[in-house]
C-alpha cells in the first residue's frame, strides 16, 4: 500500500482533440490506456545538493510484477541510510546534417568554415528559440560526404523540434555562404532513437550514474538473496551474458523502468532505445554489504514541450515535483529515472539469483499462484 503521497487529484481526463491537434497526433480517433501505478518511496540525493528527498515513481506498464518490482528495490534502498545517490552530465541533444561535396578539398574547406565561423553558426542557430544554445560540432568524412553532429542545450524540453529547427538554420547558413548544399538534415551522425556505440560512448541528451550501498542484513531480509549471489548475477548475466550476445546493454532491464516513466511522464516513447544502453556493476564492500550502481549514457527526457502537458502526464509529473517549469527541472527528471532504473534492476537481479523471477512473474503477471 502507498502511503504519504496525495494520488486523489490523478484524474481520469478523457483527451480530446482539441488538447493534441498541431501538436501530439495527427488524424486523432482516441487515446489508449495503459494502467499507472506507484513505486516508492525511494530516497534520492541529487547531484550538488546535500538534502535526501523522497519520490514516488509514477510507472505506466501492462507488464506484472514490473511495479512491484521496482517498489521493493525502493523499500531496499531507502531502509539503507542514504538511499541513491546520483550523479549527471548534460551531454546535449544532437542533430546530424550530412553534406554532399565535389571531393575532399570541398569537405575540407566546409569543416574550416564551420570551425571559424562557428559563433556565427550559433547565433544563427539560436534565432528561433532562447532557450537553446549551441554547445560544439563534431564531424566525419566518407568519401564526398560529411557528417556534422551538432549538440545543443535545450533547457527543460527535450528539445528534438528544437533543435532540427536550428540545424535547418544551420544547414541554409552554409549554403548561402558556401553553395554546398545539405542532403539530409539528418544523416543518422546525431544518432536519434537508436541504439549506437557513438551514444554509448559519448553520450546523448544527458548523462546520469546512480549508487547505493544496501546492508547484507537488508539485501538478506528484504530480496531474499545475498551480496554474492547479486555480484554474481551482474558479472556472469548483465556483463558476460551481454557480451556473448553482443548486447549494446550490459544490464538485466533499463528499458523497463526508462519505458514507465517515459510513458507516465508525456516523453518520446521512441527514445527508450537509447535509454535501454548502460550498464549495471555491483561489487562487495569491505564488510560485506553490497554497492550496486548503474550508469545511463543516453536519457532524452524533458520536462516541457512533447507529451508533457498533456493531463495525466502534467499530473504524474506532478506527483514528482517537477510540473512547475523550473530550472533544472529536466535534470532531476533524468536523475529521479537513473534512480528507478537502479531500484528496478537491483530488483530483478535479486529475483534471478534467488531463483524467484518465474514464480513473480506467475504470481503478479498470470494471477495462478497464490
Amino acid at each position: 500500500m502507498i502511503k504519504n503521497v496525495n494520488i486523489k487529484n490523478i484524474k481520469k481526463t478523457v483527451i480530446t482533440n482539441d488538447m493534441v491537434k498541431n501538436r501530439n497526433c495527427e488524424n486523432f480517433i482516441g487515446s489508449t490506456q495503459i494502467p499507472l501505478g506507484l513505486a516508492g518511496p525511494l530516497k534520492i540525493t541529487f547531484q550538488n545538493e546535500s538534502e535526501v528527498k523522497n519520490f514516488f515513481l509514477p510507472l505506466s506498464t501492462t507488464e506484472g510484477a514490473l511495479v512491484a518490482s521496482v517498489n521493493r528495490g525502493c523499500k531496499a534502498v531507502s531502509l539503507s541510510k542514504e538511499g541513491i545517490k546520483t550523479y549527471f552530465e548534460n551531454i546535449g541533444v544532437t542533430r546530424g546534417p550530412l553534406f554532399r561535396v565535389k571531393n575532399l578539398i570541398e569537405a575540407r574547406i566546409l569543416i574550416d568554415f564551420v570551425s571559424k565561423n562557428f559563433k556565427d553558426i550559433a547565433k544563427e542557430a539560436q534565432t528561433d528559440s532562447r532557450f537553446l544554445k549551441l554547445l560544439k560540432e563534431e564531424h566525419q568524412v566518407v568519401g564526398k560526404n560529411v557528417f556534422f553532429r551538432f549538440y545543443f542545450d535545450t533547457a527543460e524540453a527535450m528539445g528534438m523540434n528544437m533543435v532540427t529547427v536550428a540545424t535547418q538554420k544551420i544547414a541554409d547558413f552554409i549554403e548561402s555562404r558556401l553553395n554546398i548544399k545539405c542532403l539530409a538534415l539528418s544523416g543518422n551522425f546525431c544518432q536519434d532513437k537508436k541504439p549506437s556505440f557513438s551514444n554509448f560512448l559519448q553520450g546523448r541528451g544527458k548523462k546520469v550514474w546512480a549508487e547505493t550501498v544496501v546492508k547484507k542484513s537488508i539485501v538478506n531480509k528484504i530480496l531474499k538473496t545475498t551480496p554474492e549471489k547479486i555480484v554474481e548475477i551482474v558479472q556472469k548475466k548483465s556483463h558476460l551474458g551481454s557480451i556473448v550476445s553482443g548486447s549494446l546493454g550490459y544490464n538485466a532491464h533499463f528499458a523497463n523502468i526508462v519505458a514507465a516513466i517515459f510513458l507516465s511522464t508525456g516523453q518520446d516513447i521512441a527514445h527508450v532505445v537509447e535509454g535501454s544502453i548502460g550498464i549495471t556493476d555491483a561489487e562487495i564492500e569491505a564488510n560485506g554489504d553490497l554497492y550496486f550502481s548503474v550508469y545511463l549514457p543516453d536519457l532524452m527526457v524533458g520536462t516541457v514541450g512533447g507529451g508533457t502537458g498533456l493531463p495525466t502526464q502534467k499530473e504524474a509529473l506532478g506527483i514528482l515535483s517537477l510540473e512547475n517549469h523550473q530550472p533544472g527541472d529536466s535534470i532531476k527528471l533524468a536523475q529521479v529515472i537513473g534512480a528507478g532504473v537502479l531500484a528496478g534492476e537491483l530488483s530483478l537481479t535479486a529475483a534471478i539469483s534467488a531463483g524467484h523471477l518465474a514464480q513473480a512473474h506467475q504470481r503478479l503477471g498470470r494471477g495462478k499462484v497464490k
